[in-house]
């Protein structure tokens, strides 16, 4: 595959969450193209565990959509933070759980086409509710439990659609495939 030419960039826009660039391309032999390139904070995501087998889930508004979505917990890693402490910050902050028993499941690459950052994805097992959540001003979050095998059902009906979720939910049936419902879901 031959070798993309970077014949520059310009900043169009930028906040604390993003910033959009217009890159200039090329492939040898070819004209110029311009693109898009959206540079973000990692993020994570966090597949909290009860004792009970319920998976801690979230409520909340997402303006692109403009419609409540059902998560799991997550959020950008902030600066000079490691993921696994941005999970942990997460998870207490949007639902008031709280786990000593934290596992890497992985990470994705949440859209290679615009975007240059990672989402992190971690298992926090024996979770238990240690106080309020406390969200930023900016959220409104509503946190309700379901058992871990009521899942594939909530992302088969659309439910749960987040991309990232059911990206996360992938790498946990996929390092523990015994944990997915015998019967398929109807």
């Amino acid at each position: 595959m031959q070798k993309w030419q970077n014949l520059g960039s310009k900043l169009v826009y930028e906040n604390p969450v993003l910033t959009v660039e217009n890159v200039v391309r090329r492939l040898p032999g070819a004209e110029p193209a311009d693109y898009v390139a959206l540079h973000a904070p990692d993020w994570v995501n966090v597949l909290a565990v009860t004792q009970d087998g319920k998976v801690v889930l979230i409520n909340q508004w997402r303006h692109g959509i403009c419609a409540e979505t059902l998560e799991i917990p997550g959020g950008m890693v902030d600066p000079g933070e490691s993921p696994e402490k941005a999970a942990a910050r997460e998870l207490k902050e949007e639902t008031g759980f709280v786990s000593d028993n934290w596992l890497k499941l992985g990470s994705v690459n949440p859209n290679p086409a615009l975007f240059d950052n990672r989402c992190y994805t971690f298992l926090a097992l024996d979770a238990w509710q240690e106080g309020e959540a406390r969200p930023e001003d900016t959220e409104q979050i509503e946190v309700q439990k379901e058992p871990l095998q009521n899942l594939p059902e909530l992302v088969s009906q659309g439910r749960i659609d987040h991309s990232l979720v059911v990206s996360a939910l992938a790498l946990y049936w996929l390092k523990y495939p015994g944990s997915l419902p015998v019967e398929p879901a109807v």
